[in-house]
């Protein structure tokens, strides 16, 4: 069992972030990578749609023997980790919007949450939203248009950061202490985000601290691979656009 792969999905390539820390916390781990851009954006569509979506990639999975999914995008999370936890036998690991991390860090300020619609309006993101509203002033920030600049290979540029631009629009920057990453792919736009808002925002993504779940996981099921060499990782996606392909491994090694 501790050969076999992880497998890490996401609605395009904005996955490929956590994957990367992943890969730099389990180098010795095998991947398959599937990356679901004939389906982008997953933020437009339904519940019951992304659940279908959701069974069928992991269903690919389970054809392929991984010890473990990781759901590497939060709208795929809010929609559907409940109903693959109950389908499959083998550990699901999802991820969420790190609100707890920056209002711990941040306690008493303002923090501002990009994510896609799915994830603002999703029941599991408001739950925690609640949790923590007593304990700082928490604005959600729709922002499709990120995703589909990432999907397009655009993560420098005026293009990007004009959309940047226009998410901030009569927000004062100043007043705000963090803005939490709620998208994986945001994460590639971080330098694009900084140079725009300045360098000093701190920006707070969930990556790292999947990573460390995901191994937490592992260690406790003794699955960790014990090989002396480097994993593979394999990627997939759904996409006509075979270039994607190419693509993904260009962000996986920025």
């Amino acid at each position: 069992m501790k050969d076999l792969p992880i497998g890490v999905f996401d609605s395009g390539m904005g996955g490929l972030s956590v994957l990367r820390e992943m890969k730099k916390l389990m180098p010795k781990e095998n991947y398959i990578y599937y990356g679901d851009s004939k389906n982008i954006p997953y933020g437009k569509k339904t519940i019951e749609e992304l659940r279908s979506i959701c069974i069928k990639i992991v269903d690919y999975f389970m054809e392929k023997r991984v010890k473990a999914v990781v759901i590497a995008c939060n709208t795929a999370t809010s929609a559907a980790v409940s109903e693959l936890r109950s389908r499959y036998s083998i550990p699901i690991i999802g991820i969420e919007p790190a609100l707890k991390p920056a209002v711990e860090k941040y306690e008493g300020g303002k923090i501002a949450v990009l994510a896609t619609e799915v994830t603002l309006r999703e029941r599991k993101f408001n739950e925690l939203m609640n949790k923590y509203k007593d304990r700082a002033e928490i604005i959600k920030i729709p922002a499709p248009k990120l995703v589909t600049i990432v999907e397009n290979g655009i993560v420098s540029g005026q293009e990007a950061e004009e959309a940047v631009m226009e998410l901030f629009e009569g927000i004062s920057v100043d007043e705000i202490s963090s803005i939490v990453l709620g998208c994986t792919h945001y994460v590639f736009l971080k330098d694009i985000i900084k140079k725009v808002l300045g360098e000093n925002i701190e920006l707070i993504d969930g990556g790292f601290g999947t990573a460390t779940n995901v191994k937490n996981i592992l260690f406790n099921m003794n699955a960790l691979n014990d090989s002396d060499k480097e994993g593979n990782i394999e990627i997939i996606n759904t996409s006509d656009d075979k270039s994607k392909i190419d693509l993904s491994y260009k962000l996986l090694n920025i």
